[in-house]
């Protein structure tokens, strides 16, 4: 059982190492936001179109910009929980967060 356990450590390790090389774009207004997040959920780059740049609405900017984010996190970690759930699908492992 001991093995089984560090054969499936070592197999996270993996996925998290190959979550952290993959990445997933996310965009609001139209196109106007682009967020661009790791596999792991790190932020890696925000490009904002200079169209939506305005000092009379910094509001409307403010929430392009946090749906983007939002959109780019939900994907990091649906796609971490899909990675992760091929490792322990019918382990039953409870406790596990995948």
């Amino acid at each position: 059982m001991m093995q089984a356990a560090a054969t499936a450590q070592k197999k996270m390790a993996k996925i998290q190492e190959e979550l952290a090389q993959r990445t997933l774009e996310a965009t609001s207004g139209g196109g106007r936001v682009t967020v661009t997040a790791s596999g792991t959920g790190e932020i890696l780059s925000l490009k904002i179109a200079p169209e939506v740049v305005s000092a009379d609405d910094v509001e409307m900017l403010e929430d392009l910009i946090l749906s983007a984010v939002r959109q780019a996190m939900a994907d990091a970690k649906k796609l971490s929980e899909a990675e992760m759930g091929k490792l322990t699908a019918g382990l039953g492992m409870p406790g596990l967060p995948f």
